[in-house]
């Protein structure tokens, strides 16, 4: 089974990093920094920090999971973050060179419903989970100690 890593990239100022994804002939959409686990991680939160650092050039400090979707094929686990230093700039990932793959777009929009309304983020579910959190209150960067992260 594939497993993916993403993460809900919180901000000083209260914002949420995403990724404008637009390739020819599809409706634009964005997704969340992250991306696939390999063997040489030693953990997913490894695989997660790597990510990052390749997409965004950033260094988050994660604070739990969030959520994980399965398929037959495939498992992705969505982190809560939070992130002070980014660099699109210095994005190192394989995928920004490959042909046909479209352009990528680093943005940061609000993290509230309006800020989520204004965007397709894709899987549609974690959009939804997201919503819901930030409409109930229950989207904190507590850690589950009940820490602040």
């Amino acid at each position: 089974m594939v497993e993916r890593v993403r993460a809900v990239l919180v901000t000083d100022d209260d914002t949420m990093l995403v990724i404008r994804r637009t390739k020819p002939g599809i409706p634009e959409y964005w997704v969340l920094p992250g991306g696939g686990v390999e063997p040489s991680d030693e953990s997913r939160e490894a695989a997660l920090h790597r990510e990052i650092h390749e997409e965004i050039a950033g260094k988050a400090d994660i604070v739990r999971l969030l959520h994980t979707m399965e398929s037959d094929d495939e498992r992705q686990l969505f982190y809560l973050a939070r992130i002070a230093t980014w660099s699109f700039d210095d994005r190192t990932g394989p995928e920004f060179s490959a042909e046909g793959r479209g352009a990528y777009a680093l943005e940061e929009i609000p993290l509230t419903v309006e800020g989520l309304d204004g965007i397709v983020l894709k899987p549609e579910q974690i959009a939804h989970l997201l919503r819901d959190a930030l409409g109930d209150g229950t989207l904190t960067l507590q850690s589950s100690s009940g820490s602040p992260a």
